[in-house]
């Protein structure tokens, strides 16, 4: 089916909407076969990329950005591509749409409240971006206002005129950002309403969401791609494994059920305070989390001598490290899985894997952001003997 987005050529974000959906999925094909073709070995055992059945408004997690038009009115969106202009959205082809009705509802509360948007040249102005999340299973809503000072005057009847008008929302955060660079959320936040955080079910786990944690946008292609990382892993319940950028602990949490226990690292505390009371929520107690770069808490881990059967990596767009690795081959797992949302980098590790001793055996890509140009790719490595 055929849909057409007003602001595609401006937007940037789905490159991918001139192609029908089956041929989109076959260029991903290609690019991931391209950009692995480093380890020849996986010749042969790429598997079919996994598609959605309905490939729209799968986003559950959903940011505008305001401004004024010529006109002084606010207008709420996305940046074009490439530069700080604002392009307003009104409906988005890929959003949730209820988090498209929630944001359009604020931008239509703030003249009657006098709320300006911020200025990003001035500096002036209050409010900088509306962050919308949504839990798809238990349909949990989390609406997070940031803005430039502490200071929101009548924050109380904002908020209370926002539930009124949804009362779908289940909690109302208000996140301080008075930074001048690209990061969207501040430090410090205030709860205006509910508990401050809203939950999601993955794979038969109860996963708490916070602002600032990670959770992957598509749940639907998730459980998908979590299901198969598990299984590529072929646990038996015996196993020692690493859950590398674990963020709020979702992989190995879903892994625990099948192994003997798991050491879970991330960086970002937010992400490790919901990781801990999502492991007591789902009653696991063979888990372990620690607040540490994972490379140099691998490298730390490899000097003591330490070792894991299993290592699950999921890391950023620019992937891992070359240390991370080296010590990731020191612990000598029988097993690396990993998962990654960018080919290239995943190419480039592979190349550094293989000279470290292990074979890449089999390659799943799954369709996780449908029109755009990104995928998501699991590869399966073993340990040369």
């Amino acid at each position: 089916m055929e849909k057409k987005c007003v602001n595609e050529k401006k937007c940037g974000s789905c490159k991918y909407l001139h192609m029908t959906y089956k041929e989109q999925l076959k260029k991903k094909e290609e690019f991931v076969k391209h950009e692995l073709e480093k380890c020849p070995e996986l010749k042969g055992h790429f598997k079919p990329i996994i598609g959605m059945e309905n490939p729209w408004n799968y986003r559950n997690k959903v940011t505008a950005v305001f401004d004024r038009d010529r006109k002084g009115n606010p207008i709420s969106g996305v940046y074009q591509e490439g530069t700080h202009r604002v392009i307003p959205v009104e409906k988005c082809l890929i959003e949730d749409e209820l988090a498209d009705k929630i944001i359009g509802t604020i931008r239509g509360m703030l003249r009657s409240f006098k709320i300006k948007v911020y200025d990003e040249d001035t500096g002036y102005g209050l409010l900088r971006y509306v962050l919308v999340r949504r839990g798809f299973a238990t349909g949990e809503v989390m609406v997070v206002l940031v803005t430039a000072s502490p200071i929101f005057p009548s924050k109380r009847n904002f908020t209370n005129a926002l539930l009124k008008a949804h009362p779908e929302i289940t909690t109302v955060v208000q996140n301080v950002n008075n930074r001048t660079d690209s990061l969207i959320l501040g430090d410090k936040q205030q709860i205006l309403y509910g508990k401050g955080y809203i939950e999601d079910i993955l794979c038969g786990c109860r996963f708490r969401i916070s602002p600032a944690s990670f959770y992957q946008i598509n749940p639907v292609q998730t459980e998908k791609l979590y299901s198969k990382a598990v299984e590529l892993a072929g646990l038996s319940g015996k196993e020692t494994v690493i859950d590398a950028y674990c963020g709020i602990g979702t992989i190995g949490l879903i892994a625990s059920k099948h192994a003997k226990n798991v050491i879970s690292v991330e960086l970002n505390p937010d992400a490790v305070r919901d990781a801990i009371v999502n492991a007591k929520v789902n009653g696991i107690k063979n888990v372990r989390f620690y607040k540490a770069d994972a490379g140099r808490f691998l490298t730390q881990m490899a000097e003591e001598g330490a070792k894991a059967d299993v290592l699950l990596m999921d890391p950023p767009r620019n992937g891992s490290s070359e240390e991370f690795l080296r010590s990731a081959a020191l612990l000598g797992p029988g097993k690396i899985v990993y998962i990654s949302c960018n080919p290239v980098s995943l190419g480039r590790d592979l190349g550094v894997l293989k000279k470290l001793g292990y074979r890449a055996e089999e390659c799943w890509m799954v369709d996780m952001f449908p029109w755009t140009a990104h995928v998501e790719t699991a590869v399966l490595l073993v340990r040369k003997p």
